[in-house]
């Protein structure tokens, strides 16, 4: 039994899914299924109870990720002091966020770490904000920028940064200017294909009785706003990603005071929040 099997049962233990913990970990569902047999061998015990449809803990599983998250727990106390404050807050930290977040939030944060602490290496990486959470619990982020969303994983910490409200953009053709205006019997929406935005919109539209007819649904809010103003359909999108979309002129942002907001934070493994490098600077981001 080691620390790799560790973490890896511990994200399966979490996700209940064999492929997506496979994927988060970067290893192949083979090696995941062989990690867990193996571990299922030392402890002489059935961890996981499989069928076609689900995966659950058992017993004997339950006990192993209590002893899993302690371990992991005293194995990253352990780390952090073995290593001198001084040596911690100068070295490498990677962050992640979405393409939008690097436009928007990150000059001033990466700003605000050069000045506070210029000895340490940033390291960023953009893509998929839907990625921010599995990044960092598979350690391939040290602290990522990420949406807070109603099942958060309990051993993953967030602290909030900003509060982000959507808005309905339609295009600046269409000449009204409140959603009220809309005939919805009439008009294409296009919807996100998955992400926190899709929750909040469709709980939306079934507060407001509507039954949108679903134009297209697309991966990135940024390709939400490019459909909308080439004139194909309405949608909802963050506030701040229409701000840095190079189209923003061709669509008109539309008040919707009843929906929900987005809640933008920093996050990372609660196991690590007292490593000083990563203490230190995810209270910098949120001071």
């Amino acid at each position: 039994m080691d620390i790799k099997s560790l973490r890896l049962f511990q994200h399966l233990a979490n996700s209940l899914h064999f492929s997506k913990s496979a994927a988060a970990m970067y290893v192949s569902p083979p090696t995941l299924t062989r990690v867990i047999a193996r571990l299922e061998q030392e402890c002489k015990s059935t961890l996981f109870v499989r069928n076609n449809r689900s995966v659950a803990l058992t017993p004997a599983g339950h006990t192993l990720l209590e002893f899993a998250n302690e371990t992991l727990a005293q194995f990253a106390k352990m780390q952090n002091t073995m290593q001198t404050q001084q040596d911690a807050l100068s070295g490498e930290l990677s962050l992640y966020c979405s393409v939008t977040a690097s436009q928007s939030y990150m000059p001033n944060i990466l700003d605000r770490l050069h000045q506070q602490y210029p000895l340490v290496e940033i390291k960023l990486d953009t893509g998929d904000h839907s990625l921010a959470i599995d990044k960092v619990m598979s350690r391939a982020a040290d602290i990522a920028l990420a949406t807070h969303v109603p099942d958060f994983p309990s051993h993953v910490s967030f602290a909030k940064l900003d509060t982000v409200p959507l808005v309905l953009i339609v295009p600046k053709t269409l000449n009204i200017n409140a959603w009220e205006e809309l005939n919805w019997a009439d008009v294409n929406v296009v919807m996100p294909t998955g992400g926190p935005s899709k929750r909040i919109v469709h709980h939306w539209f079934a507060e407001h009785n509507i039954r949108p007819h679903v134009y297209a649904q697309v991966t990135g809010n940024e390709a939400i706003v490019s459909m909308v103003a080439l004139g194909l359909g309405v949608g909802f999108v963050p506030k701040i990603v229409l701000e840095n979309s190079v189209v923003k002129s061709k669509v008109k942002a539309l008040k919707v005071a009843s929906i929900e907001p987005y809640q933008l934070g920093v996050c990372y493994l609660t196991e690590r929040e007292n490593e000083p490098l990563i203490k230190s600077l995810s209270q910098l981001l949120v001071s």
